[in-house]
């Protein structure tokens, strides 16, 4: 009847209805035990809601941010953490159940996590930048800022349209990868971070991770695409039989999702691994570089820039991974996999009190580079929504 009455049916509407309103109901629970969690809760200049509508959002919040989220269940309908720091309160919210129009807002300024990466996506993202307009045009919010997962080869045009500089809403603009648009005024490159949509955690460093031996010298696991550098890349390991001093796992097709299998054996290669090869895909830049500083694995980076208009910008000339380079990545960049076989034979002449240093040196660089992307993201948002104290 449904169908021949022109409707979409879902069958389990009043299910997820259901679960809809249980979670509401869960979450304001928990909103009111946020706000009266104790002196100062919420007393910042400035009240910013992070509304994560893209994994990207959990790298912000759990990794550069360091905040928690309840429930701790990462498949709840709907999680939230709040943090004071400097001059504002934050509030994140994450989850299926947020949705356009179902939740009280409750701050004048929102930082919106969207993803951009293909088509399907931004036609979602677009639903809510529309929501965010609204919001502005009937003065219940003030300021819109945008961090987006962009598109691998910096196609971002859509969003173009939205941004204050040419007659939109949006204030500022995060977005990943090297897209030659950043400026450092109101467009900042944002780092790409871990796959948290594969719920890969925040790892705290432990001694052993730092001074036990490891048991090979390289990790590679990841897919092959035909005609790709990956295809030399494990060619030229085969043919020094180097495969053997190596974790090497190849697979054919990309998977989105891993088993806990297969998850466990990459986190055990990234912990046995003094480095991880990290070649490029569609981008230059990928999850496995941060995953592997997570580690203490040293990227030996590919750097070569991939097809697309992604490159160099007004501020920075180094492209590719503009921003980890002037952030003084302490990684090893190679221009041709044909460089590493030397690059092997000089890592197995290394001392294991030189790569316990070395270790040492990339944790505490992967700490102070997302120190400073936490700090430069508020600083940001605070001295574009903050008014002036001049007079």
């Amino acid at each position: 009847e449904h169908v021949a009455a022109g409707e979409d049916w879902n069958p389990w509407e009043a299910q997820e209805r259901d679960e809809q309103a249980a979670a509401r109901r869960s979450h304001e629970a928990l909103r009111q035990r946020v706000r009266n969690a104790g002196p100062g809760a919420g007393r910042g200049r400035l009240r910013v809601h992070v509304w994560g509508k893209a994994a990207l959002g959990l790298y912000l919040w759990q990794h550069i941010f360091e905040g928690l989220l309840e429930p701790a269940d990462v498949t709840a309908q709907w999680r939230e953490g709040s943090q004071n720091t400097g001059k504002t309160h934050f509030r994140f919210i994450t989850g299926p159940s947020v949705v356009p129009g179902y939740f009280a807002v409750e701050a004048e300024h929102v930082v919106l996590v969207l993803n951009g990466r293909e088509e399907a996506k931004v036609a979602h993202a677009a639903q809510w930048l529309l929501y965010a307009q609204t919001l502005i045009q009937t003065r219940r919010i003030r300021h819109v800022a945008v961090v987006l997962l962009g598109n691998e080869q910096c196609h971002n045009e859509w969003i173009w349209p939205y941004l204050k500089r040419n007659g939109g809403f949006v204030s500022l603009l995060f977005v990943t990868y090297d897209y030659p648009l950043a400026n450092e005024e109101d467009i900042f490159q944002w780092p790409l971070g871990v796959a948290t949509y594969r719920n890969f955690p925040v790892v705290e460093p432990s001694r052993a991770m730092l001074h036990n031996p490891r048991s090979y010298l390289c990790n590679f696991l990841g897919t092959v695409y035909k005609n790709s550098s990956r295809e030399t890349l494990l060619e030229i390991l085969k043919q020094d039989g180097l495969d053997k001093l190596c974790w090497i796992a190849a697979r054919e097709q990309w998977q989105p999702q891993e088993t806990n299998e297969s998850f466990r054996n990459y986190q055990d290669a990234l912990l046995q691994s003094d480095l991880t090869l990290c070649p490029v895909g569609i981008n230059t830049e990928c999850y496995r570089i941060y995953e592997a500083c997570s580690y203490a694995s040293v990227p030996v980076v590919e750097d070569v820039m991939t097809p697309g208009v992604c490159g160099n910008s007004s501020v920075y000339h180094s492209a590719p991974l503009q921003l980890l380079k002037t952030m003084g990545a302490p990684f090893i960049f190679i221009k041709d996999w044909k460089e590493l076989p030397s690059l092997l034979e000089e890592e197995q002449k290394k001392s294991l009190q030189e790569k316990i240093q070395r270790r040492r040196k990339l944790i505490e660089w992967y700490r102070n580079f997302k120190a400073l992307m936490r700090q430069k993201f508020i600083n940001t948002l605070e001295n574009s929504f903050l008014p002036s104290d001049k007079g």
